[in-house]
């Protein structure tokens, strides 16, 4: 059979409804190819961030915290992945109220074999088991970027407990406010059943129906934010937070006074490119269905990375004198953040434009910027996740736009469902409405845990284990023998 372009690409690439149709309503079908590529997908977004962005991080600091850099990705991997099963699966994705699920799939209550997830086509399914796993390696690459913000100085005890209380409080209340809905079969159902309401009475009680159905989202998803694969969720949610962190962590010993220069950067490009080979996992494997909508956000994952990478090398070498290795692999991380919330709805040259424009921008704020303000953000977290994913949310608000080549926004309520009329206006101010509760809920959220963390068992190491090293002090290990 031939794959149709999704009618949900111009919705949210990750949101779905995790409700198995009733018997009133036909049976959705799974496709064998949609699941075997979901499968690849999950596995591509876990080579993200191992080795991906351990590596990455682990070569960007200095020799004697490269160990406790990998660990503190790896062990966030592992924690993660265990209570995304136990309970994080069912509040992010479950009915429950506009900023929180429930726990009716706790400890996976009802996910079975046979039971399935919506996609972004009509009465196409995917198997639920392979979509959790697939979300469960969102929920851990997340916190996992955190962590470059106050490498070099926290204590692993902190980070131990910080992370299970961010994901919980932090990340899935956000991805359930921007991610969560009913899903295109029930809201196509719904719609049909009121297009037949003969009487008055009928057309009431369906279309009752309609809203209640539609008001089953969440809080984000409701303002009309649209998200493809995570600029919110995951790279202003993260970046936010580890901006807080660096900030009431404080600044590495010697600061601004010690070469700390990244002890292997030929370990960073290979981290680099694991993340690239990974991100179309993330960006591809949002589309839910390997058709065509899979292959723009694809397309849009080559050219936007391309782009920001020649940006950001091209800019530094005309402001530095020099081309550098470092700027050109962070130009390419801050061009896949950037087109990660827009790669399903905007054009192949939109995304190159977004591209270029974002390499700029995050140069700005992990240079000027950074030196201006003072803050020890020791992987510049803040410069590259969060600003590069208000640039790329804001950017998907005017990229959509079909005028632009972009793929437009779905309404499912029409039968069948088509391409709404685009209003810059509104959809400006939904996706404002994305990035400015995303800052205010990471940001003074991801305050309190620090807080609460420090009283409990303290952020930092001391002045000698963090000058020896904490592959020593922590870890007992040695990355190297010398």
């Amino acid at each position: 059979m031939t794959f149709k372009r999704p009618y949900g690409a111009g919705l949210a690439a990750l949101a779905v409804g995790l409700f198995a149709a009733t018997a009133a309503y036909a049976e959705p079908t799974v496709n064998k190819g949609d699941n075997a590529w979901m499968l690849t997908s999950t596995v591509l977004v876990l080579l993200m961030t191992i080795p991906g962005l351990a590596l990455f991080y682990g070569g960007l600091v200095r020799s004697k915290n490269m160990l406790s850099v990998l660990m503190q990705v790896f062990y966030t991997v592992c924690i993660v992945t265990v209570i995304w099963a136990v309970y994080g699966y069912s509040l992010a994705f479950t009915g429950g109220s506009d900023f929180i699920g429930g726990f009716s799939k706790a400890f996976m209550m009802g996910v079975t074999t046979d039971s399935k997830a919506a996609t972004f086509s009509v009465d196409a399914n995917i198997s639920e088991l392979i979509y959790m796993c697939f979300q469960m390696t969102f929920a851990a690459i997340t916190p996992a970027l955190i962590v470059g913000a106050f490498a070099e100085r926290m204590k692993f005890s902190a980070i131990a407990l910080f992370i299970p209380l961010w994901v919980t409080l932090i990340y899935f209340p956000i991805a359930h406010m921007v991610w969560y809905w009913p899903g295109p079969d029930m809201i196509q159902d719904a719609a049909k059943a009121l297009a037949a309401a003969t009487d008055a009475a009928a057309k009431t009680a369906a279309q009752a129906k309609l809203d209640e159905i539609n008001a089953d989202a969440g809080w984000i998803f409701k303002k009309g934010a649209i998200d493809f694969a995570g600029g919110t969720v995951v790279h202003i949610n993260a970046g936010i937070a580890g901006l807080v962190g660096a900030l009431l962590i404080g600044k590495r010993v010697g600061y601004g006074k010690e070469l700390m220069a990244p002890h292997s950067l030929t370990m960073s490009m290979i981290g680099a490119s694991l993340l690239w080979v990974g991100w179309f996992g993330f960006n591809a494997g949002s589309n839910l269905e390997a058709n065509g909508g899979a292959a723009l956000a694809m397309t849009n994952s080559f050219v936007a990375t391309a782009a920001a990478a020649l940006s950001w090398m091209f800019a530094e070498w005309i402001i530095k004198g020099h081309p550098s290795v470092l700027g050109v692999i962070s130009g390419a991380v801050a061009g896949l953040v950037a087109v990660t919330p827009a790669a399903g709805f905007s054009g192949v040259m939109g995304a190159i434009v977004l591209g270029l424009i974002v390499g700029v921008v995050c140069l700005f704020f992990c240079t000027v910027v950074k030196n201006a303000l003072g803050y020890d953000d020791s992987l510049d977290v803040f410069g590259v996740h969060c600003v590069g994913g208000i640039v790329g949310a804001l950017g998907t608000g005017i990229l959509v736009n079909p005028a632009l080549g972009g793929a437009g926004i779905i309404d499912y309520t029409a039968i069948p469902p088509k391409v709404a009329d685009y209003d810059f206006a509104a959809q400006m101010m939904s996706q404002i409405w994305g990035v400015g509760t995303t800052l205010v809920w990471s940001g003074v959220g991801s305050a309190i845990l620090y807080k609460v963390v420090d009283v409990i068992v303290g952020l930092r190491t001391n002045v000698e284990s963090e000058r020896e090293g904490l592959d020593i002090t922590e870890h007992t290990e040695r990355a190297y023998n010398m």
